[in-house]
């Protein structure tokens, strides 16, 4: 289970290693994190990052120092999604005429007037 998990993750940051050297950019790792199915908030990457070391001054994470630090994360299913009924009754609640979508106007106007 575990060499699964760590060769999913290895996958994941390799996306993101454009060098090809085994480091990303420390601003990539909140993407790298949710592109495993793990969503947490800004406070909670930056939490996760204390734990790995970033290569000053560039601010590169390397795959050797993120890689047990996810797999943890992994293995303790941290940043769950938000359960899908509770995403879907927030669309409901949103759809005010019932008619199964929601335009763009109405999107941006919930999401900065209401």
């Amino acid at each position: 289970l575990v060499a699964k998990i760590e060769k999913k993750i290895t996958e994941a940051f390799e996306v993101f290693d454009r060098e090809s050297n085994k480091t990303v950019d420390v601003r990539e790792i909140g993407c790298i994190i949710r592109s495993l199915g793990c969503f947490p908030n800004e406070a909670e990457v930056q939490e996760l990052l204390a734990k790995v070391e970033v290569e000053e001054p560039g601010g590169f994470v390397h795959l050797e120092g993120f890689l047990p630090v996810m797999t943890k994360v992994l293995l303790d299913r941290r940043f769950q999604p938000i359960p899908e009924d509770v995403i879907l009754h927030a669309f409901e609640a949103l759809d005010e005429n019932k008619c199964g979508y929601i335009t763009k106007e109405d999107l941006v106007k919930h999401l900065t007037e209401e």
